[in-house]
This record gives structure tokens, sequence and C-alpha cells, in this order.
């Protein structure tokens, strides 16, 4: 495999735990009495896993100026 399609492996893998994350993010929003400490460390990693996609389409898609 080349660079790129592990690239492109990993940020579709990094994409579905963001989601998965998302979701549970709900979850516990739902819930009458949330755990406001496991909700920041949640929403916290997913903030992480954005930035990492963030890097990773940049590699795959730079921006160039035309």
């Amino acid at each position: 495999m080349n660079d790129e399609a592990l690239l492109r492996s990993e940020l579709i893998q990094l994409k579905q735990e963001h989601r998965d994350l998302d979701g549970a993010v709900q979850a516990l929003e739902a819930m009458p009495y949330p755990n406001h400490l496991q909700l920041r460390r949640l929403k916290i990693k997913k903030l992480a896993l954005r930035d990492r996609v963030l890097v990773i389409e940049d590699l795959l898609l730079p921006d160039i100026i035309a």
C-alpha cells in the first residue's frame, strides 16, 4: 500500500470514530444527570480527531492557488 492509500484508510477510520463519539456525546447529553467530566473528555477527543482529519485532508488535497 502506498502512503496515499494509508492516509485515506486512516481518514476513513478517524471519521468513523468521530461519528461514534458524536453519538456517545449525544447519548450522554440526553441523560437526566450527565457525567460532565466524561462529556468534556469525549468532546476533547472529538476535537483532536477533527484536527487530525483536517491534517490528513490537507495532505491529500493540498490548497493550490492557481
